[in-house]
């Protein structure tokens, strides 16, 4: 049965406030949550921000300076995993030990046609659509679809296959992989398909279309918890959130407020909501 957060979540507009009076910082307010959460909820919060352990890896491996904090390691501590993969999440460390011995019968599994930064992505999203939360596995679904819209819309653009940059199986895939429509054939499929070729048929300002598309985002983590008020899916949907304001404080510091104005306000109103119905 799921846990409900009553306390923490009405806590969670304090938490951003204290942390934006000493500068915006994500970091500090998930690491006030995490200590609040039972050990299952701590798992779910772990696999979320497993994503960018997987950014920072792919970064590490191709020499690359990048390093995003909202990781669940430091830098030292993954280039380490790097040569000892076996503190790392399962799913993580059996693709790096994979790709670091390829002639290894061990791992015949490897596709030698799919890149280790593809192999990474297709071993996470696979352990989303397995997880127990359910806010993990249908905004993973929503962000492995969205990505793939990105990916092939740029491979189409620059005359590459489609097919090779796309990351797991189903029929958004596959119509992203073999439809030449204007859309891919997917405006019964994704409610926000004109929406997205709209803001990257926008060339002429890179923000704007970063916006646009942080919006999609933004919207969709309201629609998937709709009547989530305390749970472990209203916070991961906060931190979704949270996420998009931790990168337009780094992009534009002005649209990074006005998000975080946004969110307070959202905050606001749910809270009204929850309470008028408890």
């Amino acid at each position: 049965m799921a846990r409900n957060y009553y306390t923490l979540v009405a806590g969670l507009q304090q938490f951003a406030l204290d942390s934006d009076k000493k500068g915006f910082s994500a970091c500090d307010i998930i690491a006030q949550i995490r200590p609040e959460l039972n050990e299952r909820d701590r798992g779910y919060l772990g696999l979320f921000y497993d994503f960018y352990d997987i950014e920072n890896i792919i970064n590490i491996k191709a020499g690359r300076g990048q390093y995003n904090e909202l990781g669940n390691y430091t830098r030292a501590e993954l280039e380490e995993f790097m040569r000892d993969p076996s503190g790392l999440p399962v799913f993580i460390g059996r693709v790096i030990a994979a790709y670091a011995d390829p002639d290894n019968p061990e791992f015949d599994w490897i596709d030698p046609e799919v890149s280790f930064e593809r192999a990474l992505f297709i071993s996470y999203y696979d352990q989303c659509a397995r997880s127990g939360n359910r806010f993990i596995r249908e905004w993973y679904e929503f962000d492995r679809n969205l990505r793939n819209v990105i990916a092939a819309y740029s491979a189409r653009k620059a005359s590459l296959p489609i097919g090779e940059q796309l990351v797991g199986t189903g029929y958004v895939r596959d119509n992203l992989a073999r439809s030449s429509a204007a859309d891919f054939g997917l405006r019964g499929e994704l409610d926000y398909i004109d929406e997205l070729i709209d803001a990257l048929s926008d060339e002429d300002n890179l923000l704007e279309k970063e916006r646009k598309i942080d919006m999609i985002r933004w919207r969709e983590s309201d629609q998937l918890t709709p009547f989530d008020y305390f749970d472990m899916n209203a916070i991961l949907a906060y931190l979704v959130k949270i996420n998009i304001v931790h990168r337009w404080v780094t992009l534009d510091e002005g649209y990074g407020r006005e998000m975080f104005q946004k969110l307070m306000a959202a905050l606001d109103g749910k809270q009204l909501i929850g309470s008028q119905s408890s």
